[in-house]
C-alpha cells in the first residue's frame, strides 16, 4: 500500500548539504540571540524564577486587599451618608451603627 503522497505524486526533494548547513548556522545564531536575551539571563535558574513569582503573588494579594479596603470604606462611607433614600438610608444607617458598636 503506498501513502497519499506518493500516490498524488508528491514527492519531497531533500535540500543541497550547503542549504542545510547555511540553515544550521542561522538557527545557532538565533539560539544564541535568545540566550542573551534579558529574561533568560535574570531568570536562568529555578530559585530565581521561584523567587520571582513568589513575589509577585506576594505583592498581587498585597494590592488586592488594600484596593478592596479602601474601596469598601468608601462604599460604606458613601452609603452612611444616603439618609434621603428610605431602603439605602436604613441599610446604610444599620451598617453605620453595627462599625460605631464594634468599635
Amino acid at each position: 500500500m503506498r501513502c497519499a503522497a506518493c500516490a498524488a505524486g508528491l514527492t519531497l526533494n531533500a535540500p543541497p548539504d550547503h542549504d542545510l548547513s547555511e540553515e544550521i548556522a542561522q538557527l545557532k545564531h538565533e539560539v544564541a540571540r535568545l540566550n542573551r536575551h534579558r529574561f533568560v539571563r535574570l531568570y536562568d535558574s529555578v530559585p530565581k524564577l521561584m523567587a520571582y513569582w513568589f513575589g509577585s503573588g506576594l505583592l498581587f494579594g498585597l494590592g488586592t486587599v488594600l484596593g478592596g479596603s479602601l474601596l469598601l470604606s468608601y462604599l460604606i462611607l458613601t452609603l452612611s451618608s444616603i439618609d434621603f433614600l428610605p431602603i439605602i438610608g436604613d441599610w446604610a444607617a444599620r451598617i453605620a451603627e453595627e462599625m460605631d458598636t464594634s468599635r
